[in-house]
């Protein structure tokens, strides 16, 4: 009996399909570069999210400081988490942290902020996802180093915790001071 080729098809299919999907589950999320390392961060102006504390436009990323950028949101497990850590990190005076609250009800993130604390500088509100969409954003939580020209030097996806701190955010600025 022949085999036609049009019944090897399926089998190609299936196979192509196997090997993508065994590709995908393999890599880290956290661990894929931003497809901005080591460029400008794009453009964008948001307006403030709570009285008292100053929005967020990309110029202000770029004035001789390091910056830590925290995208967040109040409906985000992971970045209630994180959040004692950004508390901790805030009296750093390497950087400043600085925030985008992401695809979040205003009354709702800034409830959050005054239950929980604010460690951020300026907090820009990102209602409709726009400058996180620019930013390259897979979810929240998300911390970009921004160096002192404004480049983006690393992405973190998921929650900072004490161990990330240590082993790839803080080596980043540290070798971003050397350079300076």
């Amino acid at each position: 009996m022949t085999l036609r080729p049009f019944l090897l098809i399926p089998v190609g299919l299936f196979a192509g399909l196997a090997t993508a999907l065994g590709f995908g589950l393999s890599h880290n999320p956290r661990e894929l570069p931003s497809m901005l390392a080591d460029r400008p961060v794009p453009s964008f102006d948001l307006p403030p999210l709570i009285d008292g504390v100053d929005g967020l436009k990309s110029a202000d990323l770029a004035g001789g400081k390091i910056r830590l950028l925290n995208i967040f949101a109040s409906w985000c497990g992971g970045c209630r988490y994180e959040h004692p850590m950004m508390l901790r990190i805030s009296s750093d005076k390497r950087f400043e942290l600085v925030a985008i609250n992401w695809k979040d009800s205003p009354g709702k993130a800034a409830d959050w902020i005054s239950t929980y604390g604010n460690p951020y500088r300026q907090i820009g509100e990102d209602r409709s996802g726009r400058a996180g969409i620019d930013l390259g954003v897979t979810g929240v939580p998300e911390t970009f180093v921004i160096d002192k020209e404004g480049r983006v030097r690393y992405r973190h996806a998921g929650p900072i915790t004490p161990e990330v701190w240590e082993t790839a955010i803080e080596p980043v600025i540290a070798e971003i001071e050397e350079r300076s």
